[in-house]
C-alpha cells in the first residue's frame, strides 16, 4: 500500500533509558547553540522513566563515580549534571560530607528520573516499538516509519529520517529455566523487588535458591539475609570461588571514551582478545567491598551455628521442574561429577542479559543492511539506497568494547551520534533530497 506523507521527525529515538537520555541532552545543547534544530521523539515501552528499578536495592552503590553521569565528561557546566541535581535537590553539602565518589544506586536513579522529568515534552512513554519500515521516495528509502503499540494493543505510526535505538538488554533464562519460567516462583534480578512471591515469605523460612556467580547475585544474597533473616539461601554458581572485580586505574582506562578509537581499530581478533583479557571488570565478578560483606556474613554464621546461607562453588543446575511444592532443582557438582536434588520456594536468576546485535523489529529493514558490524559513530552500514541514518547504542561490545554496555561513555558517544546527525541534516532537508514520500510496508 502507499500514501503520500512527509517525515514527522528528524530523529526518533527507541527507548528513554540512560543512554538516549543522554541523547537528549545532546540535542538540547545542540539546538541551544543552534548548531542543529532537531525535531526529536522518543519512545519508551515502561510507564515512566525507570532504570533497573528491580535491583534498587537499599544500601546497593554505584560501581563508577558521579562524575561519569550523563553529561559531566562532555560539559561539566551543564545543568544537567549530578553535581548541578544535588544542588537543585539542596543536598550538595550532604552528599560533600559523605566523602565517597559513589552515590546510591537509588539516589543515582533519582538523578536519572530528574533529567528525564525535564524531557518529558519530548517522550512518549508506555508504547513498545513493534515494527520499522521504509518509506521510499522514488527508487531510494528516504525516511522510516515507526510502528509502536500501547499495552491496550493499540497502534500508533510516526515517520523519521534517522532513528537511534538504545532498548538495553533483555534478561537472560538459562535453557534448563525456559519451560518453567512463567511459573512466579522463577524470578529473574530484573524484577527482583517487584516480585509478589518475595514479598510474600516475609516471616516465613523460604528456601531460596540464587542462581550466578556475578555482582547481582551478591547483591540479592546479601539482601535476601536482611529482607528474610529466617530464609535458608543457597548461592549456586559455576566458578571456583566468588571473583572480585577489578576496577584498578590503569585497568580502568579501557572505559574512558577514547579507548574506544583504540578498539575500533584493531581487527576483529584483536578486539575479541582484548574483551577476554578484560572480563573481570564486568562479567560473573563482585565488588570487593560487597565479597567483604558476603564473608563476613557468613562468618558470623559459623560463629553463631546458624548456617542459613550456604555457597554451592563449582556448581552447575543441569534440571528444574516445577511442583506443587516448590522448585526442583538438578545441581551437578563439577568437581566430584556428583548429583543432588533440593526443592526451593524462589528461585533467583541473577544470569544477566542478552542483547541483539540489530533488535528484530529493525526486520522489515534489513535487506537494505550491508552489515551487522557498526560505524565509528554507531551507526548501521546500510546500502546507497538507504537515505535514513540508523544508530544502535548498547549493542556494539564487539566492535566497540565493554564500555558500550556500561554508563562511562554515555556523553561522548551521545555527542558523537548528535554530529552525525548534523553532518547528514542539511543533505536530508534539501528539496532534491526530501520530495514527496511514498509508503510502502513489506510484509
Amino acid at each position: 500500500m502507499s500514501s503520500q506523507l512527509a517525515p514527522d521527525y528528524d530523529v526518533v529515538g527507541v527507548g528513554f533509558g540512560p543512554s538516549n537520555l543522554a541523547l537528549a541532552i545532546a540535542l538540547d545543547d545542540s539546538t541551544r547553540q543552534r548548531r542543529l534544530n532537531c525535531r526529536a521523539l522518543f519512545v519508551e515501552r515502561q510507564p515512566d522513566f525507570r532504570w533497573h528499578g528491580g535491583m534498587l536495592l537499599p544500601g546497593s552503590n554505584m560501581q563508577i563515580s558521579f562524575l561519569k553521569d550523563l553529561v559531566s565528561l562532555r560539559d561539566p557546566t551543564s545543568p544537567f549534571t549530578f553535581i548541578n541535581y544535588l544542588h537543585k535537590s539542596g543536598r550538595l553539602l550532604d552528599f560533600t560530607n559523605c566523602r565517597t565518589f559513589y552515590p546510591s544506586r537509588i539516589e543515582f536513579n533519582d538523578y536519572l528520573r530528574w533529567v528525564a522529568g525535564q524531557f518529558s515534552a519530548m517522550v512518549e512513554y508506555g508504547e513498545t516499538v513493534v515494527a520499522v519500515e521504509p518509506v521510499t521516495a522514488g527508487q531510494s528509502v528516504a525516511a522510516l516509519r515507526v510502528v509502536t503499540q500501547t499495552g491496550r494493543g493499540e497502534q500508533q505510526s510516526r515517520t523519521a529520517r534517522n532513528l537511534v535505538v538504545a532498548v538495553g538488554g533483555v534478561p537472560h533464562v538459562p535453557a534448563m529455566f525456559q519451560a518453567i519460567a512463567a511459573d512466579r516462583r522463577v524470578v529473574h534480578t530484573s524484577g527482583y523487588l517487584d516480585s509478589t512471591v518475595i514479598a510474600e515469605m516475609s516471616g516465613r523460612a523460604p528456601r531460596v535458591a540464587v542462581i550466578g556467580g556475578g555482582q547481582s547475585a551478591a547483591e540479592v544474597t546479601l539482601d535476601l539475609s536482611e529482607r528474610l533473616p529466617e530464609a535458608h539461601v543457597d548461592l549456586v554458581f559455576r566458578a571456583h570461588a566468588l571473583k572480585p572485580s577489578d576496577s584498578s586505574p590503569f585497568v580502568n582506562e579501557i572505559f574512558n571514551p577514547d579507548y574506544t578509537d583504540y578498539f575500533h581499530s584493531r581487527e576483529e581478533g584483536q578486539r575479541a582478545a582484548i574483551i577476554r583479557s578484560f572480563r573481570n571488570t564486568n562479567y560473573a565478578v563482585v565488588d570487593p567491598d560487597l565479597l567483604d560483606q558476603l564473608y563476613r556474613l557468613t562468618y558470623q554464621q559459623r560463629v553463631s551455628g546458624a548456617r542459613r546461607l550456604a555457597l554451592h562453588p563449582r556448581s552447575e543446575i543441569v534440571g528444574a521442574e516445577a511442583g506443587p511444592a516448590g522448585i526442583d532443582l538438578e545441581l551437578l557438582n563439577k568437581d566430584e561429577d556428583v548429583r543432588r536434588r533440593a526443592s526451593y520456594d524462589v528461585v533467583v536468576l541473577a544470569t544477566g542479559y542478552e542483547r541483539s546485535p540489530i533488535p528484530a523489529f529493525l526486520d522489515p529493514i534489513s535487506r537494505y543492511v550491508e552489515s551487522s558490524a557498526l560505524d565509528r559513530d554507531y551507526r548501521l552500514q546500510t546500502s546507497p539506497a538507504f537515505r535514513p541514518q540508523v544508530y544502535l547504542q548498547g549493542c556494539a561490545e564487539v566492535s566497540h568494547g565493554l564500555s558500550d554496555t556500561l554508563l562511562s561513555v554515555l556523553p561522548m558517544r551521545a555527542q558523537e551520534i548528535m554530529a552525525s546527525l548534523a553532518s547528514t541534516a542539511a543533505k536530508q532537508r534539501s528539496p532534491e533530497q526530501d520530495p514527496q514520500l511514498t509508503e510502502r510496508v513489506y510484509s
